[in-house]
């Protein structure tokens, strides 16, 4: 039970074909088994005792199974940057939590009031930067599970729940989805709340979320995104393949899997295009990183005035940089956001295509627990705002998983979720 599909668990639960409790027991052991290898959550003593009370109060508040919430009986990992009542949020660092404390987040109400449990806070990077956590990939423990959403990837990635909340600034949802083997969802900006979110960037942040399967991101995401509409899609997208300095930043592995994946689509009767893009990704590149700096600086100005010798040097590294930043540098980062989204949309107007494909990360988790790998291939669709998914694609010579980043329109989450369903069962074909 604990291995079923996302919308098929669902499904169970809400039934009640599968007794909440019988799969909280079942749980319960596989994470017994599980945790202490991935060492994707944060402790905490009786666990599924607060489950187990938790689930029956959820029982006794919708006892016919007909009108239960889609998520009903759920287990959810919350990112310990997002405050969860009930929980301490410790953001991975070692300033003191009482000064971290915050209001409950929106998109855990929102998950709550569609059933789910919070099954507990997840291993964050500092503050959601690049100072790792303890978590390990659930492949393969000596490799890292990416950032800074390591913890909510690997519980995914091991089945120790089924969806779990992150964040992205720069690759922080998609590059861990795919050293996990996973499915990452980045939504476009702002259509999933940052609010009762520790911000790092807020120019940048982005609200996401992993599942086990395409299916599963599309069936979590009306909870969460604002306003959304269920597509109708009548035919397969046309696909775009960017041309020039982009796809440079890619190792020989990741490439290689790359093409190798675009022709299996291909294969499968998809129409792929060749579209040159981003002939300015070094400018890109430094203006996205400006901006997560300055951002930074701002946000932590308090913090880090009072507690600054608790800050990872990473951390210290980023505000430092941000404070050193000018008035007009910041302003045309910011700029930068709106003319990237339009260029790449007008591209996508140019070439009649509906999606970009692209490597969700250099190539396979590097190995060791001391940085979480290179975002690069994110940064220019988070800088942009387009929402983005990662479906698995297979895995290198060493079992390490590999992805597929699949990047939509602005504001077509919906269609790239629908699209991405088809997209991942042409890839397990």
């Amino acid at each position: 039970m604990i291995t079923k599909p996302l919308v098929s668990l669902a499904e169970a639960l809400r039934t009640g074909e599968l007794a909440l409790n019988d799969y909280l027991d079942a749980l319960e052991a596989h994470v017994e088994a599980r945790e202490p290898d991935v060492l994707a959550l944060l402790p905490e003593e009786g666990r599924f005792d607060r489950l187990r009370r938790e689930a029956q109060e959820l029982a006794e508040h919708h006892p016919i199974p007909a009108t239960r919430p889609p998520l009903f009986g759920l287990p959810v990992g919350v990112k310990d940057i997002i405050h969860a009542d009930g929980f301490l949020t410790r953001a991975g660092t070692s300033v003191p939590p009482e000064r971290l404390r915050g209001p409950q987040a929106r998109t855990v109400t929102e998950l709550k009031a569609a059933g789910a449990l919070v099954l507990g806070k997840t291993v964050t990077t500092e503050f959601a930067y690049f100072a790792p956590g303890p978590t390990r990939n659930p492949h393969h423990p000596e490799h890292t599970p990416g950032g800074s959403s390591s913890g909510s990837a690997a519980a995914v990635g091991a089945q120790i729940c089924p969806v779990a909340l992150g964040t992205q600034t720069i690759g922080s949802v998609i590059r861990p989805a795919a050293f996990c083997g996973v499915v990452g969802y980045k939504p476009s900006y702002e259509r999933i709340s940052c609010e009762g979110v520790i911000p790092l960037s807020p120019s940048l942040d982005h609200v996401g979320f992993f599942t086990t399967d395409a299916a599963g991101a599309a069936w979590v995401a009306p909870v969460l995104v604002a306003d959304w509409q269920p597509a109708t899609i009548d035919r397969q997208p046309v696909l775009a393949v960017p041309g020039g300095p982009y796809l440079e930043r890619a190792s020989q592995e990741g490439l290689a899997h790359f093409r190798a994946t675009c022709e299996r689509l291909a294969g499968a009767g998809y129409r792929l295009k060749a579209v040159e893009a981003m002939p300015d990704f070094d400018a890109i590149y430094e203006r996205h990183n400006e901006l997560v700096a300055v951002d930074a600086a701002q946000v932590h100005a308090g913090w880090y005035a009072e507690f600054g010798d608790r800050y990872h040097p990473k951390t210290v590294e980023l505000i430092e940089r941000g404070q050193s930043i000018s008035a007009g540098e910041l302003s045309a980062a910011r700029a930068g956001r709106e003319k990237l989204r339009a260029e790449l949309t007008a591209l996508m107007d140019q070439h009649g295509v509906d999606l970009w494909l692209s490597p969700p990360a250099p190539g396979a988790a590097p190995r060791g627990l001391d940085s979480t790998g290179d975002p690069v291939m994110n940064l220019p669709w988070t800088h942009s705002g387009l929402p983005v998914v990662n479906l698995p694609s297979g895995t290198n010579d060493a079992g390490l998983p590999l992805g597929l980043q699949v990047t939509g329109r602005w504001h077509a989450d919906e269609a790239l979720l629908a699209w991405a369903i088809a997209l991942e069962r042409a890839l397990a074909d």
